[in-house]
């Protein structure tokens, strides 16, 4: 490896996170989680906010939120916390997240995060995080192969992500590394139905999604 391929491989990250309103989170779990869909979106983001700030590649992670509950949860974590103020969608709420890691560290990429990975494993993300250190832009496809879990871009590049439906299309179109390794399924195991969530659990969940599933007669 080169001096160039080391120091890439070292790079340290910022990552957004992007949190809904509870109240309008999870709505394809209702039927399994009941009055539990709520409690059920906050453990997943917990779990998975605590796993990216156990990552030693990940400098700081910034949460995108307007929900209360969340901001103060994540918070206290460690998590750096930004009001969504473009309010404008998604996409701009994640340019805005990566703004302010930007100011955090100007030396580190930016990546946005799905906030819906509660089986991530630190290690795991290293990995991924050190090969997209190599490239301009990147992404990981989710396990469907259809959306993206992470996209990241380097210190000095644009950083302009196109998550949402057929996000992985959209991002292979605008030149993005797509990031295919062996023995990450923790970074693309996303959970938006239940079928997600036994994938999940089946992985290993972190202790909050597991709390909370256990209390989910599906699930019990």
């Amino acid at each position: 490896m080169s001096t160039s391929q080391s120091s890439a491989s070292h790079l340290q990250w910022s990552l957004v996170v992007p949190v809904k309103v509870l109240a309008r989170a999870k709505t394809r779990m209702s039927a399994a989680a009941g009055p539990h869909r709520e409690a059920l979106a906050l453990a997943v983001a917990t779990d998975t906010v605590a796993a990216a700030l156990r990552c030693d590649r990940v400098r700081n992670v910034i949460v995108v939120t307007d929900d209360p509950l969340p901001a103060a949860d994540l918070a206290a974590l460690g998590a750096h916390v930004v009001p969504d103020v473009p309010d404008a969608g998604l996409n701009p709420a994640l340019v805005h997240g990566a703004g302010r890691g930007r100011e955090l560290a100007p030396d580190a990429g930016v990546g946005a995060l799905s906030a819906d990975l509660p089986a991530l494993r630190p290690d795991e993300l290293s990995r991924v995080l050190d090969v997209a250190a190599r490239a301009a832009v990147s992404f990981v496809p989710d396990a469907a192969g259809i959306g993206t879990t992470l996209y990241t871009a380097r210190p000095g590049v644009e950083f302009s992500p196109a998550f949402g439906g057929g996000s992985r299309a959209r991002h292979r179109e605008r030149g993005a590394r797509e990031i295919l390794l062996p023995g990450i399924d923790s970074v693309r195991r996303d959970v938006d139905t239940p079928e997600d969530l036994r994938a999940a659990l089946a992985l290993g969940a972190g202790p909050r999604t597991t709390a909370v599933a256990a209390r989910l007669p599906a699930f019990a």
